[in-house]
């Protein structure tokens, strides 16, 4: 049951998180595409016509602050993939000396990097608390669009608790797979 929970909650994430990428392709997409046609609109055959005075006009250009919202919104979206990339043991690894390992080995090696992982997400979402508590305390805003940068830590911070949560529930389950033998959750992205 508690495994259903936690696996709902890492693919409503990634969901999350693949709308936020998404967005921001579509986003950057057509704050280039407004870049380049405000520049055509700049050049010697169209400067200074009606027509191009009142494309600028109607707001052609880049999107303003795109460069802000990518960073907020890219700090969100990898946190809100590594939970699912957690519970299904998909990180990037090198195997060229645990496939040489028997089981145990690799069971004991796969409890202490799921311990190791949830303390370092674990240290990571306290710090990301810590940064959102400053932000909010000092007001501080992004130079451009002046969103308040607390959002974008908020955000993160989302997906970083997630993630501590998940990578707990894999360090346990592990360690049940230590202690049993049995293979409860897939090892190096094995699809459930």
């Amino acid at each position: 049951m508690l495994t259903r929970l936690v696996d709902a909650l890492a693919r409503i994430m990634a969901i999350l998180g693949g709308l936020v990428l998404g967005g921001l392709v579509v986003m950057t997409c057509l704050s280039i595409a407004g870049r380049f046609l405000s520049g055509l609109l700049y050049t010697d055959p169209l400067a200074g016509t009606a027509l191009a005075a009142a494309l600028l006009d109607l707001g052609i250009g880049p999107i303003d602050g795109d460069f802000e919202l990518i960073e907020a919104g890219m700090a969100f979206a990898i946190f809100a993939f590594l939970p699912i990339t957690q519970l299904r043991g998909a990180h990037a690894s090198v195997d060229v000396f645990t496939a040489r390992m028997g089981p145990g080995a690799n069971r004991v090696l796969g409890f202490l990097w799921s311990g190791v992982f949830a303390g370092v997400l674990i240290l990571v979402a306290w710090q990301l608390w810590l940064g959102t508590e400053a932000k909010m305390r000092y007001g501080e805003t992004t130079y451009l669009i002046q969103f308040p940068i607390w959002w974008a830590y908020a955000a993160a911070l989302t997906g970083a608790v997630v993630a501590a949560l998940v990578a707990i529930h894999v360090a346990v389950l592990r360690l049940v797979e230590l202690a049993t033998g049995q293979t409860i959750l897939p090892a190096d992205g094995d699809r459930w």
